[in-house]
């Protein structure tokens, strides 16, 4: 195996296109918003024989406490590649994969000065998956950076089935605002509208004291996605005001629900369930298969984690979880130990 880097957008899009376990965050446009937020970025594809196999979007990460290399939801693998191998094959192949890329990673590490490097792989949390890392010395992080676990919705059935397999009061919910006169769901491609989602998440931070996005993360990422008609901001307006908003990335098939925002003082107007739905939709007349809720945690297992609410209500449109392996850190300079505690510390502070 070889490691090329990648310069062609067609390229790149065409192979993930045709890959099963993906989110956009391997996206090309998810590298061009990196870049537009001033991060060094690398596309990488592993190839046999002229043949691509594999590609892994790499990003630069810089911070106080230390930097690193960070490949979000990667490397992403062509499900062509395991049609006529068994299971040890599979294994074998994936390590293949990884030694290569690793072997890579460790001399920009060097260049680059960084501090370690950490996978977040969109792999399905197996043994067979999880010892791959180990034998390659990782180590689990102490904060995860991008979601370890999704809730997954088929939505390639019709919206009737979909609207029969929703928690019964999920369905009631959206009837319900379905019904209401007062309630209004719009959709926008404005930039200027990102403003208005600003002020909303603002809002949220105040009460649920986490560390918001920039003004200028929200409007640079709309913008990376914008040109191919992949992301839309959809509001919820109650009597004219809006109350609720969500950010909604369409990629390779499947439709994200990436960002929500509602105001605190509206929780029991039932306008969450109803922009979701109008979400879940616009993924289908999109030709989106899958809609991937994003972030998941057991609600049953773990009751008060600051996540559980939000879970409920996403598994109650139906669905599935997903679980990834955890996020790999691999150690290249000691001051990967500051960094360590640091995000040890936050994530007992925030309760994960």
């Amino acid at each position: 195996m070889e490691i090329i880097e990648i310069e062609d957008k067609k390229t790149w899009e065409n192979f993930l296109q045709n890959c099963q376990e993906k989110t956009f965050l391997q996206s090309w446009n998810w590298g061009e918003f990196q870049k537009s937020m001033d991060k060094n970025i690398w596309r990488f594809g592993i190839y046999d024989n002229e043949k691509l196999l594999s590609v892994a979007l790499v990003i630069k990460m810089k911070a106080k406490r230390g930097s690193f290399l960070l490949v979000p939801h990667g490397p992403v693998i062509g499900i062509s590649n395991f049609q006529f191998l068994i299971s040890n094959q599979i294994s074998d192949f994936k390590s293949q994969i990884l030694k290569t890329l690793l072997e890579k990673l460790k001399i920009i590490a060097i260049e680059e000065r960084v501090d370690f490097i950490r996978i977040s792989p969109i792999w399905k949390r197996v043994p067979e998956n999880e010892v791959l890392f180990n034998d390659l010395k990782f180590r689990l992080r102490p904060l995860h950076t991008h979601p370890e676990s999704s809730w997954k919705l088929d939505i390639s059935q019709p919206e009737q089935h979909l609207m029969d397999h929703m928690r019964k009061t999920t369905r009631y919910l959206v009837l319900k605002a379905q019904k209401d006169k007062n309630i209004e769901i719009i959709k926008s491609t404005k930039i200027e509208d990102i403003d208005i989602f600003n002020s909303m998440h603002l809002e949220v931070v105040k009460t649920q004291k986490f560390v918001p996005f920039s003004l200028e993360y929200f409007k640079k990422e709309f913008l990376a996605f914008l040109p191919d008609n992949q992301i839309t901001i959809f509001f919820a307006k109650y009597k004219g005001q809006i109350i609720a908003a969500s950010y909604e990335i369409f990629w390779s098939g499947i439709g994200f629900y990436h960002h929500a925002a509602l105001l605190p003082e509206y929780k029991k107007i039932p306008v969450s369930y109803l922009l979701q739905w109008e979400s879940i939709k616009e993924a289908k007349k999109r030709g989106c298969n899958v809609y991937d809720f994003w972030g998941h945690i057991d609600p049953f297992k773990f009751p008060k984690h600051p996540y559980a609410g939000p879970t409920l209500f996403k598994m109650g449109f139906g669905g599935y979880c997903q679980e990834y392996v955890k996020t790999q850190d691999l150690i290249i300079s000691p001051k990967y130990w500051l960094n360590y505690i640091i995000e040890l510390v936050r994530k007992y502070k925030r309760g994960l």
